[in-house]
């Protein structure tokens, strides 16, 4: 777990390492740094919402382990790979967005997350024995839903934002209700 709690730590702190204006502007000057911080305040608040869950996500599936194996490892150490990258696609969107090479890079980068917690809720949910004897919600097939959710619907953005352009990644907002509407439900089967 603290490993964990430092890999995403260190990423969501390396975020906020680019946010800056410089000193001495003049008000016109100011204004116009301000409205150009923007863009990397909108990639900063996106990326701690997604290492935020992310995080969040680890410690839910790791509460009721008791012991792990070599794949367990394997894929926690790929997950936190992709977490300490993720402020490099961050980085593009917040520069580039409006191409849609960057917003396809934060898509994968976000999808490869999603995919590399969705792997191992999957293994441990299927091996018992290295789980306490009583399950939690990261073994409950809902909670598998949810994470597949996020992991299709940015995965789906990749190819997609070739087709259409930039624009799409406002369909990650489809992440709102649908993931708001599956924790309640698994609050109700928990």
């Amino acid at each position: 777990m603290t490993l964990a709690d430092g890999v995403f730590a260190i990423a969501i702190t390396l975020l906020v390492l680019d946010l800056y204006v410089p000193r001495g502007l003049e008000p016109e000057q100011y204004r116009e740094a301000l409205r150009r911080v923007l863009p990397d305040l909108g990639a900063y608040a996106l990326s701690v919402a997604v290492l935020g869950s992310y995080w969040r996500d680890h410690r839910r599936i790791f509460r009721g382990v008791r012991e792990v194996d070599g794949q367990v490892i394997s894929l926690s150490v790929l997950g936190f790979g992709v977490a300490a990258l993720v402020p490099f696609p961050t980085r593009l969107l917040a520069e580039y967005g409006d191409r849609s090479v960057s917003v396809a890079v934060y898509a994968g980068a976000v999808a490869a997350l999603g995919a590399c917690h969705l792997a191992v809720a999957a293994v441990l949910a299927k091996r018992p024995w290295l789980r306490h004897d009583t399950p939690t919600e990261a073994t409950a097939p809902l909670y598998l839903l949810d994470s597949a959710t996020i992991v299709v619907v940015f995965l789906v953005t990749v190819p997609l934002v070739f087709v259409t352009g930039p624009w799409i990644m406002w369909l990650w907002l489809v992440l709102v209700p649908t993931k708001v509407y599956l924790g309640r439900r698994l609050q109700t089967t928990s």
